[in-house]
């Protein structure tokens, strides 16, 4: 077992706080482990096993046929004062589970924890009846420190390959070989297609379903808009409304495959309506679905630096300047930081360009070139290069 030491102490900072603890994330994120290891921890701490109620509504165990029936399962559980500690895995499953979720949460010795592998966990209905009520901890698959930290091996160029091509997914550090990498991913890829899309949204056309999910995965990092979608699958004999790929994408971004960045005029302060950027949970999800061909490194590098800012709780955004294009605007607490991100700038041509970019922005937020380049940090009148895996595996900005 992988114990994700920020996503527990996250749990544990809010252990008995009068809100509800919703952990979200692609499925085989790891959510289910990290209730197992929070529960460990509930029992080192003296709470007795008849206080703890774990539900996992995904398992056959359970088959509960309504909100009712499981809001009445708990509920006969809890049979004095003592803090009960309530867990509901893949609580979505359940019809207007978020009625159940409420009447447990009004119990004033109920400390209730749930979980989702979709976005419309926290949407419609449950967002209107638990506003300002609930807490959400965004997991997601490993990031390339722990990574590192479980084999017990040293950041390198040569450990990043590895992390890239063998997948992020907990599971898949136990498998043998690349191919069985694969197999699981795609298997990942269709439990996900079937149970959070296919049969939530009743999609019957799966194979342009995938057409669409297979272009986003040959376009990490590319500008788009939902008319240049729908315009190249046509133009490619794949006939698409524009309604029909923006139905698509928002359930793909819903199931936490991809994640959608929008972006955002620096000089004119505003948010642009437009030519989004979409980066994958997995990017080896991209090499299970499609191969090797067509590769852009730098692309997913950017892939794993947004994934990095987003685990350290930046909000993020494309940035817009002038006519030059920011890689990343990270903005959190403290303020903004500026990344562009290239796998090498040692090529003069490609060092001018990302400076210039950069360049352009009048305030004095840090700014910072990110690149697999081994060299020492160097500072162009204020801007940092530095090595991204040293960044990567550090905490601070």
């Amino acid at each position: 077992m992988i114990e994700r030491l920020e996503y527990l102490d996250e749990l544990k900072r809010w252990k008995d706080k009068d809100l509800i603890k919703v952990v979200t994330g692609i499925r085989r994120c790891g959510k289910s482990t990290l209730f197992e290891l929070y529960v460990n921890y509930l029992k080192e701490m003296g709470i007795n096993d008849d206080h703890i109620i774990e539900i996992n509504l995904e398992s056959p165990e359970y088959n509960f046929n309504n909100y009712m029936d499981l809001y009445n399962y708990v509920n006969d559980k809890i049979v004095d004062d003592d803090m009960y500690y309530v867990f509901l895995d893949e609580v979505q499953v359940v019809d207007k589970f978020q009625k159940a979720v409420d009447g447990l949460y009004i119990k004033k010795n109920v400390d209730e924890y749930i979980t989702g592998s979709n976005a419309y966990l926290l949407s419609g209905e449950l967002a209107t009846l638990l506003s300002g009520r609930y807490i959400e901890i965004k997991m997601f698959p490993l990031s390339f420190k722990e990574y590192v930290n479980y084999y017990n091996i040293e950041g390198n160029d040569k450990s990043y390959l590895k992390y890239v091509d063998n997948s992020s997914f907990p599971y898949a550090l136990k498998l043998d070989n690349q191919d069985e990498v694969f197999k699981y991913l795609d298997s990942i890829y269709n439990t996900i297609i079937v149970k959070d899309i296919v049969t939530r949204k009743k999609i019957s056309d799966t194979g342009m379903l995938r057409s669409v999910t297979e272009f986003m995965f040959s376009n990490i990092g590319n500008v788009l808009s939902v008319k240049k979608i729908a315009d190249t699958l046509t133009s490619n004999g794949r006939n698409i409304s524009v309604h029909t790929v923006e139905s698509y994408l928002e359930s793909l971004v819903e199931s936490f495959i991809f994640n959608k960045v929008s972006r955002y005029d620096i000089k004119g302060k505003q948010y642009l309506q437009s030519g989004e950027k979409y980066y994958a949970t997995d990017v080896t999800m991209r090499y299970a679905l499609l191969g090797r061909k067509n590769i852009d490194l730098g692309h997913v590098l950017e892939n794993v630096v947004y994934l990095e800012l987003i685990r350290r709780g930046y909000k993020v955004y494309i940035g817009k300047s002038g006519n030059k294009e920011i890689d990343f605007v990270a903005e959190n607490k403290d303020g903004i930081t500026y990344f562009q991100v290239a796998y090498t700038v040692r090529d003069g041509e490609t060092l001018k360009r990302e400076l210039e970019a950069l360049e352009t922005i009048n305030d004095n937020y840090p700014k910072f070139i990110l690149t697999m380049d081994v060299d020492p940090e160097v500072s162009y009148d204020g801007i940092r290069k530095i090595n991204v895996l040293d960044w990567l595996l550090k905490k601070d900005k």
